[in-house]
Order: structure tokens, then sequence, then C-alpha cells
């Protein structure tokens, strides 16, 4: 067999068609994609909220040409005209279904509708039919990728929480946490219609919170301080909000140092994990709570802002 540019690569790149589509609900479209590349699909461990990167469509329905890239694939994309380089975007691997040449990778759409805005993906996918291709950049088997960030290393109890864009990530998470795990997910989606079907491994609680019409992230930001004990301000914070929010124990997009020894608080958060992701106001938010005024250690934490309210996702 004569090995191609793609098949060097350390990573998946390559086009993908619609095997599958579902409509979980008025606001979730569940889309499965499956191509030969797609044998080549691992990750070293749970799968957890393993991001992979898919390239949409041009307005004339074409996609952009990876033939030439191998680790530079983003120079590669960037290089050419905005016109015909499509739009990329982020999202959660839900699942793997099949294996070999059958392997199938599930991602689950939010539509936006609830919200009265949409982009170039929820347009996309509320559209999709059987056959549709895009490209997808996704982990090899066996090489770095990265795109994980859920790292509980050790805790004792866990805290997920989620607006709907980040929902698909912590099912993920769900799924692959054992039996045994301690701790809660609190999920915030727009309708009622939007509960859907997760696996809850046994010691852990999953809290729905449809907003059915309340503001963004008020019924998710009181949940959550409800349940760490702490008083909820009658209106929310004005902050300044970084639109590329993301804090883990690894990397600040603020540059802010991450500290190597323990802090002391002087409450019971010793032993907690909290993974917290979805509109960058909402997450920034609650990390105020958590880290400025609870004290939590900043190794304890994952703050991701997956989007911004009011503000274009840039491509």
């Amino acid at each position: 067999m004569t090995t191609t540019q793609s098949d060097q690569r350390p990573m998946i790149c390559d086009e993908v068609e619609v095997r599958s589509i579902e409509r979980l609900s008025p606001t979730y479209v569940r889309v499965e994609f499956g191509g030969d590349a797609l044998a080549d699909f691992g990750v070293d461990g749970p799968l957890y909220d393993q991001r992979i990167k898919l390239v949409f469509p041009t307005d004339s329905g074409s996609l952009p040409s990876f033939a030439d890239a191998e680790q530079s694939w983003v120079e590669a994309w960037m290089a050419q005209p905005p016109e015909e380089r499509g739009h990329m975007r982020t999202y959660t691997v839900r699942a793997v279904r099949g294996e070999g040449r059958d392997t199938r990778i599930v991602v689950d759409f939010v539509l936006h509708l609830a919200e009265g805005a949409t982009g170039p993906a929820s347009t996309w996918a509320a559209g999709a039919g059987i056959g549709d291709r895009l490209m997808m950049i996704a982990p090899r088997r066996g090489m770095p990728f990265g795109g994980i960030e859920f790292d509980p290393a050790g805790a004792r109890t866990i805290l997920l929480v989620a607006d709907e864009t980040a929902v698909p990530a912590v099912s993920s998470i769900l799924d692959s946490l054992p039996d045994g795990t301690r701790g809660h997910a609190f999920l915030e989606v727009p309708l009622a219609g939007d509960v859907l079907d997760v696996r809850c491994p046994v010691g852990m609680e999953i809290v729905w919170l449809p907003r059915s019409g309340d503001p963004l992230g008020e019924p998710l930001r009181a949940a959550v301080l409800a349940h760490l004990g702490v008083a909820s301000p009658a209106e929310p914070f004005e902050l300044e909000v970084d639109d590329d929010l993301w804090e883990t124990p690894a990397y600040s997009s603020s540059g802010e140092e991450i500290l190597d020894q323990a802090v002391t608080v002087g409450h019971d958060l010793d032993g907690l994990y909290a993974w917290i992701a979805g509109e960058s106001a909402v997450v920034t938010g609650l990390r105020r709570h958590l880290v400025n005024e609870l004290g939590m250690d900043r190794r304890q934490v994952a703050f991701m802002g997956y989007w911004r309210r009011g503000v274009a996702m840039r491509s």
C-alpha cells in the first residue's frame, strides 16, 4: 500500500459525510458522521470532553483543500481566501460508534432557535441531509492531539456546570465516568423539551434547568450558588468579560499565573473539582464566586467560555 500525505499526518484531517440525523429536541439535532479516515480515530484514555474541528462548506457548497497540509493545517486553511475556506467551528465528540472503516463520530448541534440567533454551524445543522459532507480535524490513534480539559485528578466530588452549548460535553463526560463517582451536574437549556435522556452514573445527580423565558444564565447561576451555599446577588454582576475565556489548571487565557502551592480556604471545598463551560459572561461570573470569593484552588477548576452573547465567533 502506498502511504499518502494524509496517512502521515499526526491528526485526522479529511472529509466526512452525514450518515444519520436525529432531532433530539427543539434545540438539539444529532448528526452521525462517517468516512474511511475515521478508522484511525482514537484517544489515549476516556473520551471525556474531546474537542474536534469541523469546517463547513462555503456559500457555493465547496470544502477547502488540506492536500498539502501536515502539522501546519491551520496555516494552510488560513492561507486560503475567506470565500474559499468556509467556516471552522469547535465541537465535542458526543459518542463514537462502530469500528474500523465503519467508525462513526456523533456530534450534537445546538440550533440556538430559542435565542433568536444562529450562525453557519447551526444553520448547516438545521438543513443537513444524508450524504452532506464536512471537513473534520480529529485525533488520530496513538498521536498527541489535545482537546480534553476534564481532569479531576483524584477529586472526591465533581461539579459539572453547562449551558446548552456545553451539554454535549457534559453528557460525554458522564458517559465516561464510572458508577461510584460523587457529584452534581447542573445543565441549563432553553426549553423544558430540551431535557435529554443522559446517562447518570450512580453517585452523580443531574439537575436540568430549563430557562423557559428567564434570562440566559440566571437559572444556572442561582442553582450553582445555592448548591455551594453562596448567597446569590439580586442582580447579575457587571463584569469585564474575556471573549476567549479559558482557564484550566494547566492554562490561562489571561496569562494569570497558576500557583503550585495548595491554598487553605477554611471551608469544605477540598476534594471538589469544578468543570464549568458555556456563555463567557455567565462562566466569568461563576468563576468570580468560586475562585475570588470562595477561594477555590485554581488547580481544582476549569472555566471555559464556549461562546459570547452578541459576538460572532471567529472562524
